[in-house]
């Protein structure tokens, strides 16, 4: 059975980073995306980053471009989202989700229903 963990979120100040992991397993994942969403309260649920395991694609939303990373780590499935220069606005509960043979060429906000595998989500509080 695949399973994703979400994990490093927190409480920072604006400016400061942070750095989620997802841990994948359960499966091969090859062929899989792996991708970041996020929702803040009384909002859906957006699009922030996707990665393409087979070819390395990386996708973001133009609202975190030039300031998030989404990476994996070379030893095991553990996708890493580097968060710098952090704003109040990003402020929201983070989920990791996986989908076989989707194609991060495709990300965008309309992405949350493509994805059949999600972790339990992270809180992310970037105080002013």
């Amino acid at each position: 059975e695949v399973q994703l963990q979400a994990s490093g979120g927190g409480l920072v100040k604006a400016g400061g980073s942070l750095r989620l992991s997802c841990a994948a397993s359960g499966g091969t994942f090859r062929q899989y995306a792996i991708a970041w969403f996020r929702q803040a309260p009384g909002k859906e649920r957006e699009a922030v980053s996707c990665i393409s395991l087979h070819d390395g694609l990386t996708v973001y939303a133009d609202s975190v471009k030039g300031r998030f990373t989404i990476s994996k780590a070379s030893a095991n499935v553990t996708i890493y989202l580097q968060m710098n220069n952090l704003k109040p606005e990003d402020t929201a509960v983070y989920y990791c989700a996986g989908e076989l043979g989707y194609y991060c060429s495709s990300f965008g906000p309309k992405a949350t229903g493509w994805f059949t595998y999600w972790g339990q989500g992270t809180q992310v509080t970037v105080s002013s």
